[in-house]
C-alpha cells in the first residue's frame, strides 16, 4: 500500500509542476508582451479590412445575381443651408445614401443619423464658418480635396445641392463639383439662389459660383428663393417657407429616383439617364406632379409643367425624360395626352424617353416624373464661360491669390482700318490728332506711317510690342513719291482731259499727216524741186 501512495503522490506532483510550468510558457516576457500589444492593432485592422471586402464582394455578387447591377445614387450638400435641405430628403427617401460636407462643426451635429457628415478646413476655420468669405471655403476644400473626392466614389449619380450666396456653398461647391466629375460619376447640380433682400453682395456671388459650376456639372437647375412668394402668403414663417421649397424639391427627387430604380410597362434605366445628362452645363427642370381622380392627365401636365418654383420652363428643351405612374386603370387615352402635351412644348427636334409603369392595384391616382435639359433661361443663366481654378492660386509668400480664368484657344482677328480715299493735303484729308496730354489739339496734315492716330468715335488702339530689329537686313530701296495736287491743280488736270474717242481721232489725223510727209520725203532732191 506504501508504494501505491507513494506513486499517486508522485503523480500529482508532477501535475502541479507542468502546471506551473505551462503558467511560466504563457506569460511572457516584457519586451516580447510590448511587441504583440503593437502588433494587435494591425491584426485587428487586417481583420475588418477582410471583413470590409468580404461585405463588399458581397454586395456586389447581391447586385450582378440577376446580371444588372444596381445604381448607386448619392445626395451631397454643401454648406449650412443645404444641410437642412439634406436632412429633410434624408427622412423621405430610402433608395439613395446621404453626406452633407461643411466648415461649421455645431451645424454638422444638428444634421440626421442617416447622414454622413464631412467637416473640413480645420486648419483655416477652426471649426467655425467661413463668415461669407467664398475664398476661404474654396481654399479649405482644396486643401482637403483628397478626403472630400471619397464622398463620389463608387457612386454612379451625384445630386449636388449647395445654397448659392453664402461663403461655404459658393466657394466650395465648384470644387466638389469638379472632384464629382473627376471621379467619372454623372452630377445632377441643384441650386438655390439666396433672396432679394439678402443683398446685392450675396446676389453677385451667388452668380459668380453659378458660372464656375457650369463647366463641372453635367445639368444644373437653378430655384431662386423668390419664386416661394408666388406660392405662399407673406405672412408664412420662415421655417415653413423653406420646408415648402424642401418638400417640392423632395418630391421631385423621389420620382426621378423611383423612375430608374422601379421596373415599368416601358422601362427607363440609368442608361437612358445618361442619354439625357450628356454634356456640360445644361440647363435642367425636375419636377414630379401628383393628381387623384377620373380624367386627371390635363391637370398633370398642367402641374408638372409649370411650377412656381423655377424661372423658366421646359420650352425649347433638346432632351427630354418623362415617366407616367398610375395603377392598373391607366388608360392609353391618358399615355397620348400626357404625351402629346409635353411634345408641344420642347424643341422639335428633341431627344425624347418616356417610360410608364403600372401598378398592381387599382387606384385613381397618377403621377408625372419629368426631367428636361437644354432648356432656354435667358436672364436667370449667362452663356457658358469655363472658369477654373489653378493650382498656383498662392503665391510664394503665401497670399491668397485670385481666381485665373482660361484663355480663350483662337484670338479673333482684327479687321484692318479703312484707308481714306483721297491723298491730298487740303481740308478734306486732315484729322484730329490726340495730344500727349489726351486733349484734341486741332487739325494738321497726315502723320507718317507708323504714327499713332486717334479718329473721332473709335477706341484709341492698344500698344504693340516693338520686335527687335533684324541685324544684317538691307533697306529697301525708297519709292519715288507721287507729287501731291492740290484741289485746284486736280480740276485743272479735269479740263485737259479727253475722252477715248477724241483720243482715237487725234491718233488717226496724226498718222494721216506722217504717212504724207513719208511720201515727200520719198521723192529725191532733185525732183522736188521741179514738182514745187
Amino acid at each position: 500500500m506504501a508504494k501505491k501512495r507513494r506513486k499517486t503522490v508522485r503523480k500529482k506532483k508532477t501535475r502541479a509542476n507542468l502546471k506551473n510550468k505551462a503558467k511560466k510558457i504563457k506569460q511572457p516576457k516584457p519586451a516580447l508582451k510590448e511587441a504583440v500589444d503593437e502588433v494587435n492593432p494591425v491584426r485587428k485592422k487586417i481583420s475588418h479590412h477582410r471583413m470590409g471586402k468580404m461585405k463588399h464582394t458581397e454586395r456586389l455578387s447581391s447586385e450582378l445575381s440577376n446580371g444588372v447591377k444596381k445604381t448607386r445614387i448619392r445626395v451631397v450638400g454643401v454648406g449650412g443651408g443645404a444641410g437642412n435641405i439634406v436632412s429633410e430628403l434624408a427622412s423621405r427617401l430610402k433608395k439613395a445614401s446621404f453626406a452633407v460636407a461643411n466648415t461649421d462643426r455645431q451645424a454638422l451635429r444638428q444634421l440626421r443619423k442617416n447622414v454622413f457628415t464631412l467637416q473640413f478646413g480645420q486648419n483655416l476655420t477652426h471649426g467655425l464658418g467661413t463668415g461669407m468669405n467664398a475664398e476661404l471655403a474654396w481654399s479649405a476644400a482644396f486643401e482637403e480635396k483628397e478626403r472630400l473626392k471619397k464622398l463620389f466614389e463608387g457612386y454612379d449619380l451625384c445630386i449636388l445641392i449647395s445654397c448659392l450666396g453664402g461663403g461655404t456653398g459658393s466657394g466650395a461647391a465648384p470644387v466638389l463639383a469638379n472632384l464629382a466629375k473627376k471621379a467619372g460619376s454623372l452630377t445632377l447640380g441643384v441650386f438655390t439662389l439666396p433672396f432679394k433682400f439678402e443683398g446685392e453682395k450675396k446676389e453677385e456671388q451667388a452668380k459668380e459660383a453659378l458660372q464656375k459650376l457650369k463647366g463641372s456639372v453635367n445639368a444644373i437647375a437653378i430655384l431662386p428663393n423668390d419664386r416661394i412668394f408666388q406660392t405662399i402668403e407673406k405672412s408664412t414663417p420662415l421655417q415653413e417657407a423653406l420646408s415648402f421649397i424642401n418638400k417640392n424639391l423632395a418630391d421631385a427627387l423621389e420620382g426621378l429616383i423611383e423612375t430608374i430604380y422601379l421596373p415599368g410597362l416601358i422601362n427607363i434605366d440609368f442608361a437612358d439617364l445618361q442619354t439625357i445628362l450628356q454634356g456640360r452645363g445644361k440647363v435642367a427642370y425636375l419636377n414630379t406632379a401628383k393628381v387623384q381622380g377620373p380624367g386627371g392627365a390635363s391637370e398633370a401636365v398642367e402641374k408638372v409643367l409649370n411650377s412656381p418654383l423655377y424661372p423658366y420652363t421646359i420650352k425649347g428643351a433638346r432632351r427630354v425624360l418623362f415617366n407616367i405612374t398610375g395603377g392598373r386603370e391607366l388608360a392609353l387615352s391618358d399615355v397620348s395626352e400626357i404625351s402629346r402635351l409635353i411634345f408641344e412644348q420642347v424643341f422639335s427636334q428633341a431627344q425624347i424617353i418616356f417610360g410608364v409603369t403600372q401598378g398592381q392595384k387599382s387606384s385613381d391616382w397618377l403621377r408625372v416624373s419629368l426631367l428636361a435639359t437644354g432648356c432656354q433661361a435667358k436672364g436667370v443663366v449667362e452663356p457658358l464661360e469655363e472658369v477654373h481654378y489653378l493650382p498656383g492660386i498662392f503665391s510664394k509668400r503665401g497670399g491668397r491669390g485670385t481666381q485665373a480664368k482660361a484663355k480663350p484657344r483662337a484670338r479673333k482677328k482684327k479687321k484692318p482700318r479703312p484707308r481714306p480715299k483721297s491723298r491730298n493735303t487740303t481740308l478734306g484729308a486732315l484729322r484730329p490728332v490726340e495730344s500727349p496730354a489726351g486733349s484734341s489739339t486741332g487739325f494738321r496734315a497726315k502723320s507718317p506711317k507708323g504714327a499713332r492716330k486717334m479718329i473721332y468715335g473709335a477706341k484709341p488702339s492698344k500698344p504693340q510690342k516693338q520686335k527687335p530689329k533684324p541685324k544684317a537686313k538691307r533697306k529697301p530701296k525708297p519709292k519715288p513719291r507721287k507729287i501731291k495736287l492740290t484741289v485746284e491743280e486736280e480740276k485743272a488736270e479735269d479740263k485737259v482731259r479727253k475722252s477715248a474717242l477724241q483720243v482715237k481721232e487725234e491718233k488717226e489725223v496724226a498718222e494721216k499727216e506722217f504717212l504724207e510727209k513719208e511720201k515727200f520725203w520719198e521723192i529725191p532732191a532733185f525732183l522736188r524741186k521741179q514738182k514745187t
